[in-house]
């Protein structure tokens, strides 16, 4: 089957009505609208349908309020997906229903006491895996990563980040080949010669950028940066995440985005 021609899936999780009780490391508490959360959440979903993604969507937690930032929960590549062990105690029973779910599609791998890691202090870039030393993610848990990984053929790169939550909070991609980089959270030099654009300085936020497909879902909240996106040929659909923001979300982390695997190929 041509890699074109393979069903592009995404695995999302409906917002929880605890979700004013998040987990939070680097913003205050605000208070979230609940009904204005779910629309967002609702516009996102559709955004990736769009983009061709056929979204299957895991039973919601009330009793989880972080339930809805499915990503930090796995890493899906092609051959395998590793369940992840949150850094935030709280989180660990959101990967039972996640690994459940991700069990139709790949073969599971899992990372174990003591290694911790987050699905978004990991960012795919062909073979090459960075991943975010971070409050969330430690060496042990990227130590068990890379023997996970590295069997198939992927690199894993640990990398600094500083003053934000997770990797994909500093940088992303917004095409195969091109880093969309916050510079204050991450230095350029961890990822070589590749084509970066750096977020507006204006736009402390802005790095988080979600590639499915031929498009990017990205936050309405950054025009500036969007500009400088589209000035690179990336194709933008925006969504107002604001809500979801107040938790410390942003796109990358309400979905987990993967090829359906050919079964001939195994």
């Amino acid at each position: 089957m041509d890699e074109n021609q393979r069903m592009r899936l995404t695995l999302t999780r409906p917002v929880s009505p605890s979700i004013a009780r998040c987990e939070l490391t680097h913003l205050g508490r605000a208070p979230i609208d609940l009904a204005r959360a779910e629309a967002q959440h609702a516009a996102y979903e559709q955004a990736l349908r769009s983009l061709g993604c056929h979204v299957v969507r895991v039973a919601g937690a009330a009793d989880l309020p972080d339930a809805v930032f499915v990503e930090d929960t796995a890493v899906v590549l092609d051959e395998v997906a590793v369940i992840t062990r949150p850094g935030a105690a709280s989180r660990r029973p959101e990967i039972g229903p996640v690994a459940e779910a991700l069990a139709r599609y790949r073969e599971l791998r899992w990372i174990v006491e003591p290694g911790t890691l987050e699905g978004g202090d990991v960012l795919c870039a062909g073979r090459t895996l960075f991943v975010g030393r971070s409050s969330r993610s430690n060496d042990a848990g990227i130590r068990q990563l890379s023997d996970h990984v590295s069997p198939f053929g992927y690199t894993v790169v640990p990398v600094s980040v500083r003053d934000c939550l997770h990797l994909k909070s500093a940088v992303t991609l917004a095409a195969p080949d091109t880093f969309l980089l916050q510079p204050a959270w991450v230095a350029r030099g961890w990822f070589g010669a590749a084509a970066v654009i750096d977020v507006d300085p204006q736009e402390t936020f802005a790095a988080n950028a979600l590639l499915a497909g031929d498009g990017v879902i990205y936050p309405a909240a950054f025009p500036r940066t969007r500009e400088r996106l589209e000035a690179h040929g990336v194709r933008v659909l925006t969504v107002d995440v604001s809500e979801l923001a107040k938790a410390e979300g942003a796109v990358t982390c309400c979905s987990l985005v993967f090829q359906e695997v050919d079964p001939g190929s195994a």
